[in-house]
This record gives C-alpha cells, structure tokens and sequence, in this order.
C-alpha cells in the first residue's frame, strides 16, 4: 500500500480539537488521519503517527518512510509553515494529513463530485 503525507495548515488549538472530536461522531474516510502538533520537526510528526498505523492496519515502516522522504524533498514547503506555525503563536498547531492513497484518491473525488 502506498502512502501520502502533507503539511496542509495552522490551526488554533481547539478548532483542531474540535474538528478531531466531530469525527469521531461523523466518521471521515477510512484511512485518512489529520495530526497536530506544536513543533515543526520531524520527530514530532513522527511520535504523533505512531497510534494511526495501527488504527488502519498500516504498515509502520512504510507509513514512517513516506513521513522521512517528504520531509527529505519538501525543505521549502516545511520552512513556510515553519514560519507560519510561529507567528500564529503558542496556541496554534501544525496540522499534517496522512493517508493511504486509494481512500485519499476517493475523498478528492468525493470532493469534486464524482461517484464511485
């Protein structure tokens, strides 16, 4: 199975705990996961995928290799949100999304319309 990782925005603390909240009671797609952290280092994104593996039935390695290879390609994306991270302040996060890419490819196309 194939992987996706991406940085996708700064988020205020509780809009993110709320928006982690909602889907639990509206799940999202199957095998997408938004995380947060404070820090934009690898080793923080890294510690919070730990628990998303096994909530899919994930293979770690690969999902740990796709997060090390963006972060090995993507210098210029890391520091913008780097920047932005830091003048949102100490109450916001980094939010990253993780996905398998056959449910990234089916909520993009949910999003344009198109059914399966």
């Amino acid at each position: 199975m194939k992987y996706s990782f991406n940085l996708v925005g700064v988020s205020p603390v509780l809009h993110f705990f709320n928006h982690q909240q909602q889907s639990l009671v509206k799940p999202q797609h199957q095998g997408i996961e938004y995380l947060g952290t404070h820090t934009c280092t690898l080793d923080a994104f890294l510690s919070s995928i730990e628990p998303v593996p096994v909530k899919w039935g994930w293979n770690l390695d690969q999902v740990v290799d796709t997060v090390i290879e963006f972060w090995m390609n993507n210098a210029e994306s890391i520091n913008y949100w780097k920047s932005r991270l830091n003048d949102a302040g100490h109450d916001s996060l980094l939010v990253a999304r993780v996905a398998d890419m056959n449910s990234l490819s089916e909520e993009l196309e949910s999003l344009l319309g198109k059914n399966l």
